[in-house]
């Protein structure tokens, strides 16, 4: 009984649900028997069953008879003889007073032709009274209404109809269709390749299973952080100074061919001294402060070589857009890569300096904690985690005000400060100064926030934001597409790590190998197939 009962009551909520869903959504099904709407839908089915992608030339057919508008005293004089073999028109009566209706009929017209049906007074206007259209035998008949003009002479009705002659060949929309497509296309192209190539990386920090591994006392969270900013402003300078070497020397060919072919060379050189061949015997490639200096020599050397590459790209790229001629877009695409490489230099460089320099600060702070003494390690411990917690506040205040324009320091600076610097101290106090807090998996939080929510804005929403920012175009759909791959693939590509055995990550990691080997060897290989 009390079964019954229930799925009586859930009948009757669904129907209530369903019944309030058609009123909702203002189901009127009286719309689909409406003449009026079912020949309109009718038209749109026909108009789209037959596109406007194949054209024929077309040759014109005019024909013209004489029509009395009104009837002479003595009558209409006589009309000639017709030719029965030639298109030719009748007019019943053939006069009549203005705005009579009259009937004309088409003989020997083109078949399944249409066209429009003019009266020509002796102005020579033309004033459309129909259009017609003849059958399959090229006969037509119609009624038409004359128009109020007054004339003692023989006025004109013309018909003009048009035949296709010749091969079909693709109307305008017809090419613009295919342009788009392949617009399209290509655009899809670049998108996914773009969004690929960043999304394989992205994928490493979204994976649960290896960020999980990532751990870190508190003091080298700390010096971390800090160290971040210091890094991206530290690269970023770096970058605009060598950008600004690059520049000066662009104006000369042969220094920038110079410094593409040189730097590598010299690079390689120095690599070749500054790591040793056998690390077994050595402390590491920066135990010696010279190895070190010549590591960061390398860095500058090859960053200011990728500056002279995209000059040299731009200058070679601009030369062969008239060398080419109708090939030409392969020189604009050349110089469109060294103007883009010249554009990510800088924003590569500061994220790159930020990485050394917080691995660095890292590491510091790991030797500090466990070479330190307890009191100490203690202190350290609890004066980094106030400052990290500060700075990150303070940054974090800084991007809201930049996106809302608030202009309030107390809100933006100082309560961040403050709150951040609280939130440190509450951490330090918590964990112990030697203990590992889980930062991987915070990492991994923060980037599976930020994957979830570009996946949720529509892909035309960044559409418009970023015709903002580069114009109306297919650029502008490029970028979106892409980054909606991005966040897309991210979670793909995350997924598939988050998958793997783990068998060969522990086999690889007893050996004593870093994480980045461990990536390479035992991550890599099990990836590669699902990836694909």
């Amino acid at each position: 009984m009390r079964r019954s009962i229930i799925l009586a009551l859930s009948i009757v909520l669904g129907v209530v649900i369903f019944a309030y869903g058609f009123e909702v959504t203002q189901v009127d099904l009286q719309q689909l028997g409406s003449p009026t709407r079912q020949e309109s839908l009718a038209r749109i089915l026909r108009a789209l069953a037959r596109p406007d992608f194949i054209q024929f030339e077309q040759e014109e057919f005019v024909v013209e008879t004489p029509l009395y508008v009104p009837c002479p005293p003595d009558g209409p004089a006589l009309t000639p003889e017709l030719d029965r073999g030639e298109p030719y028109m009748v007019v019943d009566p053939p006069c009549a007073d203005p705005r009579t209706v009259v009937t004309v009929e088409g003989f020997n017209f083109a078949p399944n032709t249409a066209g429009p049906l003019n009266f020509i007074p002796p102005s020579g206007v033309s004033l459309q009274l129909g259009r017609i259209e003849t059958d399959g035998r090229g006969h037509f008949a119609m009624s038409v209404q004359l128009r109020d003009r007054v004339s003692d002479e023989p006025q004109l009705l013309r018909a003009i109809t048009r035949r296709s002659v010749g091969l079909p060949q693709l109307s305008r929309n017809g090419v613009e269709t295919i342009n788009k497509i392949i617009e399209t296309v290509f655009m899809a192209f670049l998108a996914t390749v773009l969004g690929t190539l960043l999304s394989i990386p992205i994928s490493f920090f979204a994976a649960k299973n290896l960020m999980r591994m990532v751990t870190s006392p508190l003091a080298s969270i700390s010096l971390s952080i800090l160290a971040i900013p210091i890094g991206i402003w530290l690269g970023a300078t770096i970058a605009g100074a060598l950008a600004t070497v690059s520049q000066m020397v662009s104006a000369s060919l042969f220094l920038n061919v110079s410094g593409v072919l040189v730097a590598p060379v010299l690079a390689w050189g120095v690599m070749r001294w500054a790591l040793p061949r056998d690390p077994r015997g050595d402390e590491g490639a920066m135990a010696h402060p010279l190895r070190g200096l010549a590591l960061l020599g390398i860095g500058l050397t090859t960053l200011l070589a990728l500056f002279f590459l995209s000059d040299l790209a731009i200058v070679v790229g601009q030369a062969l857009i008239p060398a080419l001629g109708r090939l030409g877009f392969v020189g604009q695409f050349v110089a469109d890569l060294g103007a883009i490489l010249r554009l990510i230099l800088l924003p590569v460089s500061a994220l790159v300096g930020a990485g050394l320099l917080s691995n660095l600060a890292g590491g510091l702070g790991l030797r500090l904690v466990e070479q330190a003494p307890g009191r100490g390690i203690v202190a350290l411990h609890v004066l980094l985690a106030v400052a990290a917690g500060a700075v990150l506040a303070a940054l974090i205040g800084a991007g809201i005000d930049w996106f809302y324009q608030l202009n309030n320091p107390a809100v933006t600076l100082f309560w961040p400060l403050l709150l951040g610097a609280v939130g440190g101290l509450l951490l330090a106090l918590r964990f112990p100064a030697r203990s590992s807090l889980p930062v991987g998996l915070a990492i991994y939080n923060v980037v599976r926030t930020v994957l979830n929510a570009l996946r949720s804005v529509e892909a035309l929403i960044m559409v418009i934001v970023f015709a903002v920012w580069v114009g109306i175009g297919p650029f502008a759909g490029v970028l979106a597409l892409g980054l909606h791959t991005v966040a897309a693939l991210a979670k793909l590509y995350s997924e598939q790590v988050e998958d793997i055995a783990t068998g060969p990550i522990e086999a690889v990691l007893a050996t004593g190998a870093n994480r980045l080997q461990m990536i390479v060897y035992a991550v890599i290989p099990q990836i590669i197939p699902p990836y694909i």
